[in-house]
């Protein structure tokens, strides 16, 4: 039948803190253990699990006297809470529903606060899975209940505890304008959110949550969720990956229409549009995610919504975050027009100089962006996929060395790249390499720091300090040419080759050389004796025994010291400045200012 219309699949992203069991709460539901593959056990990428009602009705049970029209729910496992954003359905987010995960015992962190705002501003329905109770001391798990059993058979001062720690999200998530109450207590779910408090571990509240999704589904999004069934289908790839006895294949959501084998297909390659066919369609077993499955069901079509992989020749440069459209009659101009637009609108800041940044898919490369936008670190450049010689060789003419670097988010330094940065003129040039976001901005500013205060030791260490000395009698070495004399340190520090002055301003010659019990060093602090050949003078001429010398600091190092160093300096160099700046300013008095 044409145009028939269907309900399709809510897709659920599942959002929150690192480390405050996103994974472990999919993985209870599916019965998979992802969570034990990904690096540092924190997830990179974005699987797809599709969850049948019928499972879920028998996980939850209440929901079988209840007549469901929601087939099942598709949830996307995020990188914390940026695939939300960057995984675009039409320039909308990609997903329907969310569930928020918070650690009971932790409470809201940034990136749960930063995932609310996200929600908000997306206007996306959500639950709260106040997880990890069973950490709550003395708590008794009774594993896969619903809260309400397993609560009910807690103590008096556990279930204490548990309202304390629920009433202070309540109280959390009213500061950031939102009401909720704990979910049995909520009679209005369209004003209120709902706190599920749940065990990831133990299974305990599992099934609530999973009740509390269908109910917003089947009460406020059927009208949302109802699809062109038989219509050309939209998606977002997710993987680029190579299957054996395959080739190059992605791993699609499917969140509108229909995709079958022969149907054309558009979607974005590293440079330029990719036309090709569907030569197979695999779908992964329900409660599978598409990322570790490994036995697909070869099948003829699919609708939304779905997790799919597809696969069909030319996809070697296609790009994961690309949008894909199947090109049905003739709308093919229009396709291609619609999938080159939302390549294009990337959401990835650049300025005029920053870093280079590389990640292997486009959600990466955006969650990256966004990362470093949030630690105010400018990017320059990002693109999809490896780090290559010409990243390199631009990197090194990064005016500002602070930002003469790489980071490559899960993607490969190409060999040329490497070969570039044994080149001596590229030695000052970093590239941070990983697949943790966080820990590849943590290096990053770890360098950046380490490179500051090496930048700043240069710096001062060019920078002339202030010095005055006395001649010491009975110590006139030589007269000139240069003339050689014994002299006393009297405040600050003395370095070689600086130039010298009277108390009155004359210049009187260089410094060439400063010797202690013959022996050259670079600089003399106060106190020390020590004997100083000047180019310039002659020693009863225009310098004498007694007299008292001046280093002649430049005026624009002076400023540097007045403006960069004043609070780190010794109080003899502090007072010998303030002497040598008086003798300027008596002829200039913004001298130096």
């Amino acid at each position: 039948m044409a145009n028939q219309s269907a309900i399709r699949t809510p897709i659920v992203c599942v959002m929150g803190h690192v480390d405050h069991g996103k994974t472990s709460l999919l993985d209870r539901i599916r019965g998979s253990s992802v969570v034990s593959t990904e690096e540092g056990a924190i997830t990179q990428h974005i699987g797809a699990t599709l969850v049948p009602i019928d499972a879920i009705i028998r996980m939850s049970g209440a929901l079988s006297r209840v007549n469901i029209n929601v087939p099942g729910l598709l949830f996307i496992d995020t990188p914390g809470h940026h695939a939300f954003t960057t995984l675009r359905a039409r320039g909308g987010a990609l997903a329907d529903m969310a569930i928020v995960v918070v650690d009971i015992n932790e409470g809201f962190r940034p990136q749960t606060i930063e995932a609310l705002q996200i929600l908000r501003n997306y206007r996306t329905p959500f639950v709260i899975a106040a997880n990890k109770i069973d950490r709550i001391h003395g708590w008794r798990v009774h594993e896969g209940q619903p809260f309400l059993k397993t609560f009910a058979q807690q103590n008096e001062r556990v279930q204490g505890v548990l309202e304390t720690r629920v009433y202070e999200l309540v109280g959390k998530l009213s500061d950031l304008g939102f009401n909720s109450e704990r979910f049995d207590r909520v009679s209005d779910f369209a004003r209120n959110i709902c706190i599920v408090p749940t065990s990831a571990l133990t299974g305990e509240g599992i099934p609530d949550i999973l009740m509390m999704l269908i109910g917003l589904a089947q009460r406020y999004m059927t009208g949302s969720l109802r699809v062109t069934a038989d219509g050309p289908g939209a998606g977002t790839v997710l993987e680029v990956t190579e299957e054996r006895g395959l080739g190059m294949t992605l791993d699609v959501i499917l969140y509108d229409g229909t995709l079958r084998v022969g149907d054309d297909i558009v979607v974005a390659g590293n440079d330029q549009i990719v036309e090709t066919k569907v030569r197979s369609l695999l779908k992964p077993r329900p409660m599978s995610d598409i990322l570790v499955e490994e036995r697909f069901e070869r099948v003829r079509s699919v609708t939304a919504a779905a997790g799919i992989k597809v696969a069909a020749p030319k996809l070697a440069d296609v790009i994961a975050g690309s949008p894909l459209r199947v090109v049905r009659g003739g709308n093919r101009d229009e396709v291609i027009e619609q999938v080159r637009h939302e390549v294009q609108d990337i959401q990835v800041k650049l300025s005029d100089t920053g870093v280079i940044i590389r990640a292997d898919t486009i959600g990466a490369l955006e969650a990256l962006s966004k990362e470093l936008d949030s630690h105010q670190i400018q990017v320059m450049r990002a693109a999809v996929g490896p780090v290559t010689r010409h990243d390199v060789i631009e990197a090194g003419t990064i005016r500002d060395p602070l930002y003469s670097a790489i980071i490559a988010f899960s993607t490969p330094v190409l060999p040329d790249a490497i070969d570039a940065l044994a080149d001596t003129s590229m030695s000052h040039v970093s590239i941070f390499e990983g697949g943790v976001i966080y820990q590849l901005i943590d290096d990053y500013i770890e360098w950046r720091e380490e490179k500051k205060q090496e930048l700043e030791r240069q710096r001062f260490e060019k920078v002339i300090m202030p010095a005055r000395i006395r001649i010491l009698p009975n110590c006139i070495f030589r007269q000139s040419n240069p003339a050689v004399v014994g002299v006393r340190v009297l405040g600050g520090k003395l370095q070689s080759g600086v130039d010298l002055v009277l108390p009155e301003g004359k210049k009187v010659g260089r410094i060439k050389q400063i010797q202690e019990r013959n022996e050259t060093i670079q600089e003399a602090e106060a106190g020390k004796e020590v004997a100083i050949s000047i180019d310039g003078p002659t020693v009863g001429r225009q310098i004498n025994v007694d007299d008292e010398l001046y280093v002649d600091i430049p005026e624009r190092h002076v400023k540097v010291i007045e403006r960069e160093m004043l609070d780190n300096l010794r109080p003899d160099l502090r007072e010998t400045l303030e002497e040598f700046t008086a003798i300027k300013r008596r002829e200039n008095p913004f001298w130096g200012k």
